[in-house]
């Protein structure tokens, strides 16, 4: 026989095992290509396998259905370094075998071990007299390596790889937020891992996720509370797919079975980004795909933006709202979402959207009724919606699903009659809604309460409540004159009339409780502006900004705090509770963000490992998010001026919330940039035009987002360069490495091992086109929002940025860890290396 035949018969034979043995290794014994393992039923074997279709010689251990025609791998053992066949006749290029610590081992033939399950057990347990180790295939896929007593110490259901297997369980775990994924191979002949993974969310892990590398790729509406949800499927006999969730106190998971007699069915993560449920059908001998996720092109990870919904595979805006661009969506163009058509107000109620796949971004509140979800909701004004379901079925201790959210919805689908009809009724908080009803319970309540009380409310509460009514109408005093301080014009004669929003007072008493009055053990943060309280107002955990008397906030800063703030609702924005004006003192209260400001951890050596690169990826686009909301999508333009890590908060689950809009400034319809005399800001990541022109715009914030976008990679702050670099900050250090084709050299070393380097590598490109020196070369937050999301292989070229240099000088205001300068600046051309 010539080689070329041999060859070709060699390569067949290892593809389709010439013999079989039983279902089980032991100690002394091998598997090499040409034998396999089959298990009891005969419904799977494990083996060597040349991917179908491959012109490759490359070898795979892995686990396939054994009883269809079609080579179908459902986990493959070393995906990332298969066994090269390319080996003279006489050699055996690769074995499997039991170790005598209980350890499954692949080797090449020079006995290199290629992969190995890595379970660490005793010795003495390993290599009992009277039992050995064993690994057996059971019929359901699923490779266990038991111990001598029979405990299993590692299963490959536990490693999945692109199937997800009858029987097999993903979930989270919740003390550790870790769980399994199945992850698609990188294309139909290449096993190694690709770009997409199947699991629950670690942040919400109610829901379950397809990922794009560390992007959100679809999600699932969050668990309803349903223990087994049956569903059938036709063709070659009906059968049933069960679908089973068990949430625990230690975890949650989902799993599923089939009905007696059904043929072979999985879900399979395709290459491209689908999951798929497939059935393998005998008449046509083939996998039938019967339904996918995204299950619509419009399906996908926020494609119709805030406030719209997939249906009927397009996009629609929930009822009392309109498209933010009508041109836009003519061209298919859903990304900027909808807006209200009328202000919503505290007072109005809830409308019933039923059927929806529930927006992402949820709070779970625990140990509520539905009455009192509600209820906490219509309370809370910067409540948007909410969502109950009950949980009793369940063996969590907490029965109740209380979902609330705040700011924008997006990520929301009409799935009435789709696959599973997990759909469930929004409650969204919607101008007009519940007015009328009210005001009728009003008109039938009234005259009765008059009749029935007024005579003893009078005779038994007049007296006591006169203290308090005084006390009412000095905080009315203070209110007015609140809002006639509030409506003063800054320097650029810009006015919110006040007494036009409802804006939320918090009396100073209130505030003295809430902090154990203004105790140190409170401070949880300072500045030049003050300090910052942890307290308690309520039921709620909130932080409280008072300003001192010497504070640099004057008058004008505090009324953007309150009026900005009061106005601007969204996900990556700081939300505002309460403001407090008695006397001398100025107070705002925000929601209390665990995990304290970005810097804090970002430039900490001893923390900044938290920040792995998802979570630093995260960060950069909720803060592109928030930007392109100030700039473009809220009814008013806001440049903030003094975007920085100091000023990024992180709240529970690391989300970041743009803070601090003192310095911030309003811009009409048709304003696009201003100047001012008055040049606040922070050294290195003020613009050139801002810093030496007193030139702003939008364009300013774009600037400070490269800025930010450059540390976040680095862990370096805009100035802590090491001269031996010879760059004497972050950017020219950025630019110059970008232009060597090195810029990977300026990753944080923490991050580095787990990166994904084309990520990165973005975000760094992005960042040098935001700090170009001409502020019309910039893009604009919306193309920035739309390359972070999807990527872009067409990004322009940057063009050389400009940096500034303090003068000696000058001096520094520093607070907690924020760094105040003074405003004079010193423009310094750049010159590479």
């Amino acid at each position: 026989m010539d080689p070329p035949c041999y060859i070709a018969v060699l390569l067949f034979l290892i593809s389709w095992p010439l013999c079989a043995s039983d279902d089980r290794l032991v100690l002394g014994k091998e598997l090499s290509p040409g034998t396999t393992l089959v298990s009891d039923g005969g419904a799977f074997a494990l083996g060597f396998f040349s991917p179908p279709n491959s012109n490759s010689s490359s070898l795979y251990l892995g686990i396939w259905y054994n009883n269809i025609p079609k080579l179908t791998v459902v986990w493959v053992a070393d995906q990332a370094a298969p066994i090269s066949a390319g080996l003279p006749s006489s050699s055996v290029p690769a074995t499997l075998a039991l170790t005598n610590d209980s350890n499954l081992a692949l080797s090449d033939a020079t006995g290199r071990v290629l992969w190995t399950t890595n379970v660490t057990v005793g010795a003495a347990a390993a290599s009992s007299s009277d039992s050995s180790p064993v690994a057996v295939l059971l019929n359901t896929g699923n490779l266990v390596v038991r111990s001598p007593n029979g405990t299993a110490l590692w299963q490959s259901f536990e490693h999945p790889g692109d199937a997800f297997l009858p029987g097999m369980k993903l979930g989270i775990t919740y003390r550790t937020h870790s769980g399994m994924r199945i992850v698609s191979w990188k294309g139909t002949e290449d096993p190694s891992p690709g770009s997409f993974a199947f699991g629950a969310d670690p942040d919400r892990p109610l829901q379950m996720v397809i990922w794009n590398g560390s992007r959100v790729h679809w999600r699932s509406s969050p668990w309803s509370g349903y223990m087994v949800d049956s569903n059938y499927q036709k063709g070659g006999g009906r059968s049933a797919i069960y679908t089973a969730v068990v949430n625990t106190d230690e975890e949650i998971y989902a799993s599923f079975t089939l009905s007696d007699g059904a043929p072979p069915m999985q879900y399979r993560m395709r290459s491209y980004g689908d999951l798929e449920l497939q059935s393998w059908s005998n008449d046509s001998l083939a996998w039938l795909t019967f339904v996918k996720f995204p299950p619509r092109e419009c399906s996908t990870f926020g494609y119709c933006g805030a406030f719209g919904y997939c249906d009927d595979s397009t996009c629609h805006c929930i009822e009392g709202f309109e498209p933010s661009s009508g041109a836009d969506w003519s061209r298919d163009d859903f990304s900027r979402g909808c807006r209200r058509k009328e202000p919503v107000r505290c007072v109005d109620g809830f409308a019933a959207l039923p059927n929806m796949k529930l927006p992402e971004g949820y709070t779970l509140v625990a140990n509520r009724s539905f009455e009192e979800c509600a209820e906490g909701c219509s309370r809370d004004c910067s409540c948007v919606a909410y969502a109950y379901a009950n949980l009793s079925s369940s063996a969590k201790r907490d029965s109740t699903r209380c979902l609330v959210w705040a700011g924008e919805l997006v990520d929301m689908e009409n799935v009435a009659g789709s696959w599973g009809d997990f759909g469930e009724t929004l409650y969204l908080r919607l101008a007009g809604a519940g007015r009328g009803t009210r005001r009728s319970a009003v008109k039938f309540v009234l005259p009765v309460l008059l009749a029935s009380f007024l005579i003893p409310t009078c005779i038994f509460i007049c007296f006591p409540k006169l203290k308090e009514m005084l006390k009412k109408r000095n905080g009315k005093n203070n209110k007015r004159r609140a809002l006639r301080v509030l409506s003063i014009s800054d320097e650029l004669g810009h006015e919110i009339p006040a007494q036009d929003l409802e804006l939320p007072f918090v009396g100073y008493d209130e505030i003295i409780i809430a902090t154990d009055n203004f105790s140190e053990a409170s401070v949880i943060g300072k500045g030049g502006f003050g300090k910052v309280y942890k307290g308690v107002l309520g039921c709620q955990e909130v932080a409280v900004k008072r300003l001192s008397m010497g504070s640099n906030q004057g008058i004008v800063e505090f009324r953007n705090e309150v009026l900005l703030i009061a106005k601007l609702q969204h996900r990556n924005l700081v939300r505002l509770i309460g403001c407090c004006m008695e006397g001398d003192e100025k107070l705002l209260i925000y929601e209390y963000l665990p995990n304290k400001s970005l810097d804090a951890t970002l430039f900490n050596n001893a923390r900044k490992s938290v920040l792995d690169w998802s979570l630093r990826f995260k960060i950069i686009k909720g803060v592109a998010r928030g930007l392109l909301y100030l700039h473009q999508d809220s009814r008013l333009t806001i440049i903030h001026r003094d975007l920085k890590a100091s000023n990024i908060l992180l709240d529970a689950a690391m989300s970041p919330k743009i803070s601090d809009f003192g310095m911030a400034r309003i811009f009409g319809d048709n304003q696009e940039r201003a100047n001012t005399k008055r040049i606040v800001g922070t050294y290195g990541y003020m613009a050139p035009e801002y810093a030496m022109e007193g030139i702003f715009s939008v364009k300013s914030d774009v600037y400070s987002f490269g800025v930010l976008i450059l540390e976040i990679v680095s862990g370096v702050r805009i100035s802590d360069i090491d001269p031996a670099n010879d760059s004497p900050n972050l950017i020219v250090y950025a630019w110059n490495l970008w232009n060597e084709g090195k810029a990977e050299i300026m990753i944080d070393s923490s991050i580095v091992t787990g990166c994904l380097l084309d990520e990165v590598m973005l975000c760094i490109h992005v960042a040098l086109l935001c700090v170009q020196e001409n502020l019309n070369d910039r893009p604009a937050m919306s193309s920035v929002v739309r390359t972070l999301d999807h990527g872009s292989k067409s990004l322009l070229a940057p063009k050389r940025p400009a940096y500034f240099a303090k003068r000696k000088n000058e001096t520094e205001q520093t607070g907690d860890s924020t760094k105040n300068s003074t405003n004079t600046v010193t423009l310094t051309v750049l010159e590479g290396r």
